[in-house]
C-alpha cells in the first residue's frame, strides 16, 4: 500500500508541475503579437492621408507586463520596413495602430509616413521582429471576397 502512495504522490506532483510551468499551448501565443491588418482601406484608393491612414495594422500584448517597442520592426514581404521608437504598449490587453500614413505619434498610433500604400489587397504578409531582429510573430492574408481586414 505504501508504494502505491509514493506511486500516486508522484504522479501527481508530475501533472502539477506541468500545469505550473505553463505547458505547451502557453507558449505557442506570444504576448506581443499581431490583431489585425486594414489592408485595404475603405472606399476608392486615393492616395489621400486620410485614405493611406484607413490603412493600418495592430498589435495586442496580452503579457503582464508594458513592452517598450524602441528597436522593433513591422515589415512587409516588399522588405518595407517601419521602425519603432520611443514608445510602449501597456500589458493586459494594450494595442497599439500602425497607421500607413502621416500624423502625429501618440501612445496608442504611430504612423509609417508613408505616400503609398504598404499592404497589398490581393495578400501580404507582415512581420514582426524585436530590437535584435529576431521574428517574433507573422500575420498573412489573402485576397477575401468582400473583405478589406483581417484577424491576425
Amino acid at each position: 500500500m505504501r508504494r502505491s502512495v509514493s506511486i500516486i504522490a508522484a504522479a501527481v506532483v508530475a501533472v502539477a508541475g506541468s500545469l505550473a510551468s505553463g505547458g505547451p499551448a502557453s507558449a505557442a501565443t506570444p504576448s506581443l503579437r499581431f490583431h489585425g491588418a486594414q489592408y485595404d482601406s475603405p472606399g476608392s484608393d486615393t492616395r489621400s492621408n486620410t485614405s493611406l491612414n484607413s490603412e493600418w495594422i495592430s498589435l495586442v500584448n496580452s503579457g503582464s507586463r508594458a513592452v517598450n517597442l524602441s528597436g522593433y520592426t513591422v515589415r512587409d514581404k516588399s522588405n518595407h520596413v517601419y521602425k519603432f521608437g520611443n514608445v510602449t504598449i501597456a500589458a493586459n490587453g494594450g494595442r497599439l495602430w500602425l497607421h500607413t500614413g502621416k500624423g502625429t505619434n501618440g501612445a496608442k498610433d504611430r504612423y509609417w509616413g508613408s505616400g503609398n500604400y504598404i499592404w497589398n489587397n490581393t495578400g501580404d504578409t507582415a512581420y514582426l521582429r524585436n530590437a535584435s531582429g529576431k521574428q517574433l510573430d507573422t500575420c498573412t492574408w489573402g485576397k477575401k471576397s468582400g473583405r478589406t481586414w483581417v484577424g491576425c
